[in-house]
C-alpha cells in the first residue's frame, strides 16, 4: 500500500482505536494459539530506537509463577489502598483493577536496558528510548489483539523488581508491563475508570504552541 488509505479504512482504524479498552473482565476460555501468534507477530512491525528491537516477551504459565504475580499484585494493591484518603479509598476499593486470576494469558514484557542490538544509535543520548520503544511495540499488540476481539490489561500496580526476581530474568531487563490477556466478557467503548467514577477522559488535546 502506497499513499493515503481510503476513508473507510480510516473510520475502521479510528473505531478499532476509540473500542480498545483496559481489559479487567475476562472470559476464562482459552486464546487459541493461532490467535496469539498472530497478535505477538505485532511487536516485529513496531518501530524502535536505532532499530534496536529491545522487547523481551515472557510467557506466564506456570502455576507456581503466576501465583507470585498475583500474591505480587496483591501486596502492592493493599498498599495502595492504603494510600488514598476515604472519598478516593472508597471509589478504589470498588475497582476491578486486575483480571489476573480469569486471564487465561499473563504476558511479562521486559525492555532490555543493554541490548547490543542498534549499537546504541538514539539510546546513547537517551536512553529512556528504549523502555519507549516497548511501549510502542505494546500498543501495536494491543491494537491487533482488539482486531482479533481479544483483550488486554495491563496490570501496573505490581512490584517490578520483585516480579522479575521472581521470573528470573537477567538484571538488564526492566519490566514495562505486566499484560492479562483474553476474551473480555463485556465490550464497550467507554474506560471503566470512567464509569466508576474515578476519572473522566479529556475533551480536547493538550496542544501549546511556542
Amino acid at each position: 500500500m502506497q499513499g493515503q488509505y481510503d476513508a473507510g479504512f480510516q473510520a475502521e482504524l479510528r473505531d478499532l482505536m476509540r473500542w480498545r479498552r483496559d481489559v479487567r473482565r475476562f472470559r476464562t476460555d482459552a486464546v487459541e494459539a493461532v490467535v496469539l501468534d498472530r497478535c505477538l507477530s505485532a511487536f516485529s512491525l513496531a518501530p524502535s530506537v536505532g532499530l534496536s528491537e529491545p522487547w523481551r516477551v515472557v510467557l506466564v504459565q506456570s502455576p507456581r509463577a503466576r501465583a507470585a504475580a498475583i500474591a505480587n499484585f496483591e501486596a502492592a494493591n493493599a498498599e495502595a489502598l492504603a494510600g488514598y484518603g476515604t472519598e478516593k479509598a472508597n471509589i478504589y476499593a470498588g475497582l476491578k483493577l486486575s483480571g489476573m486470576r480469569e486471564a487465561p494469558v499473563h504476558l511479562a514484557v521486559f525492555c532490555d536496558e543493554e541490548t547490543p542490538k542498534g549499537s546504541g544509535l538514539g539510546a546513547a543520548t537517551m536512553p529512556e528510548t528504549r523502555a519507549y520503544s516497548v511501549v510502542g511495540a505494546i500498543a501495536l499488540f494491543w491494537l491487533t489483539a482488539r482486531a482479533e476481539g481479544v483483550g488486554l490489561g495491563w496490570v501496573s500496580i505490581i512490584d517490578p523488581d520483585q516480579l522479575a526476581k521472581d521470573l528470573d530474568v537477567p538484571q538488564s531487563w526492566r519490566l514495562i508491563g505486566y499484560l492479562c490477556v483474553g476474551y473480555p466478557e463485556t465490550e464497550t467503548d467507554t474506560p471503566e475508570l470512567e464509569t466508576a467514577g474515578w476519572e473522566d477522559r479529556s475533551p480536547t488535546l493538550w496542544l501549546e504552541r511556542r
